[in-house]
């Protein structure tokens, strides 16, 4: 499906039409989109921070998949911060575990806990460490590390629900470069052979790895295709996109028979100059004079 111009609504594909109004009156707690906006800044800002004074992380896979997080906690799971083990919430599954500072970031804003914490990250002892830790963190669905694994996690939590009747909704992001791993399209084979149709992937699309640009390292090219030739239905947006994000999402939950894959296509670094499309901070945490930089910009 072609990339929508930015601001422009989203095209209908064979799930028939999305909401007319993606804005609409939902669900009580649910955000407007200017609340999304400044909620979005507010992550970034989260982000830098806490890396910055943690000396470690990886902040460019983090702020490219902010309004990602933003659209999906914010508009579209049920979620109850105050009830993270509720039986029926949907869930949600950091595939990309190295972007934890992003979730840990949404769940404070959330209220899963409080945004205090988050000056702990990376300390012996702390609740959130560098990649996510299901056992110790409230909110957090997934222990991660290795890459490749979440999606085939996600499809086991789906199945579950199938098997168990009950209608929550499966939400997974994977970064592009993660998609070099044989276990991601394994997983697309078998979503698809099962007809996993409430399960969603997401790719954070930034087109870069830790060790360069993904043409470089490994093309993933036709990218889109090769989703639909495992039998997902492909939706394609603007990853900064809030609007496009969550038509995207709404017409996901309209399609049935298969899972579905969104590919967000993202800026690495998004929201802060020095680190946009720069390799160099996939995994290198700013210095002092960096993080006042980058805060200034995100004012």
């Amino acid at each position: 499906m072609p990339l929508p111009e930015s601001g422009e609504s989203l095209s209908s594909t064979s799930a028939g039409d999305v909401e007319a109004e993606v804005f609409s009156s939902r669900a009580a707690g649910t955000k407007s989109l200017k609340e999304m906006k400044d909620i979005a800044k507010r992550l970034r800002r989260h982000i830098i921070t806490m890396i910055g004074k943690a000396g470690s992380g990886h902040p460019g896979g983090s702020l490219s998949a902010v309004e990602i997080v933003t659209a999906l906690y914010f508009r579209v799971l049920r979620h109850k911060p105050q009830d993270p083990c509720w039986s029926d919430r949907d869930r949600f599954i950091l595939s990309k575990g190295h972007a934890a500072p992003l979730l840990y970031a949404t769940l404070a804003e959330c209220g899963y806990f409080s945004v205090e914490e988050l000056s702990t990250l990376r300390r012996l002892d702390s609740r959130l460490q560098g990649h996510t830790d299901c056992t110790v963190t409230p909110g957090v669905e997934m222990s991660a590390g290795a890459l490749g694994q979440g999606l085939s996690f996600a499809i086991g939590v789906a199945l579950a629900g199938r098997l168990n009747s009950q209608n929550y909704r499966v939400y997974v992001l994977l970064g592009d470069g993660e998609c070099d791993e044989g276990q991601v399209w394994e997983a697309a084979m078998a979503a698809a052979h099962f007809k996993v149709d409430n399960l969603v992937a997401i790719v954070d699309n930034n087109g870069q790895q830790i060790d360069g640009w993904n043409r470089e390292v490994m093309s993933l090219d036709p990218f889109n295709q090769k989703w639909q030739a495992f039998g997902w239905q492909v939706i394609e947006v603007d990853g900064h996109n809030l609007t496009q994000l969550t038509q995207a999402l709404d017409q996901a939950k309209l399609t049935k028979g298969q899972p579905t894959v969104i590919i967000a296509h993202t800026i690495k670094g998004k929201g802060v100059s020095f680190m946009e499309n720069n390799p160099d901070f996939h995994g290198k945490a700013p210095d002092a004079v960096q993080v006042d930089k980058a805060l200034k910009e995100l004012e």
